[in-house]
């Protein structure tokens, strides 16, 4: 998997940067856990994941995930015919092979429609997966000044699922 978090008011890299409310970002002040799907270049849907208080604009943008279950449909939505990391490792891509779009920005991620599931042991003492995460500069928010430079993208180190480094 492969995230990357802004947050809010204080981050000039987000749609909520100084409190900004729009029709658009008016999703990014629900409750956790809610999906905030936006458009982007005005072709690729985006998934994030509020993650703070209600109010308090703060999101993780998914930018990639190993597939696990649901492959056949995936490869279908994207065209593929061979299970390669180009079917999810990107952010526009992995929302058309998941079928998430702007319809679904302001579902609750606690329902049946989309849901995030660890399919690895609660016990986080007993994980043996020898993931190493680590954090590098987010992609494409270089016009962000300071807030550009933030470790704020994280991936598992030589995943081969995560997108490609700009």
């Amino acid at each position: 998997m492969e995230t990357e978090a802004y947050a809010g008011v204080d981050d000039m890299a987000s749609h909520a940067y100084g409190g900004r409310r729009t029709n658009r970002t008016e999703t990014m002040y629900a409750p956790p856990g809610t999906a905030y799907v936006y458009l982007c270049y005005g072709m690729h849907h985006l998934f994030n994941v509020v993650t703070n208080g209600e109010g308090i604009p703060h999101a993780v943008l998914i930018r990639a995930i190993e597939p696990m279950e649901g492959i056949d449909i995936m490869l279908q939505r994207r065209k593929l015919s061979k299970l390669l990391p180009k079917l999810t490792a990107g952010p526009g891509i992995l929302s058309q092979a998941l079928g998430i779009s702007t319809q679904h920005s302001g579902i609750s991620l606690l329902g049946d429609n989309i849901w995030i599931k660890d399919n690895h042991p609660s016990d986080r003492s007993k994980r043996s997966d020898g993931y190493d995460i680590i954090s590098s500069p987010r992609v494409g928010c270089q016009y962000a000044g300071k807030d550009a430079h933030n470790p704020w993208r994280f991936r598992i180190k030589g995943n081969k699922w995560v997108s490609p480094a700009k």
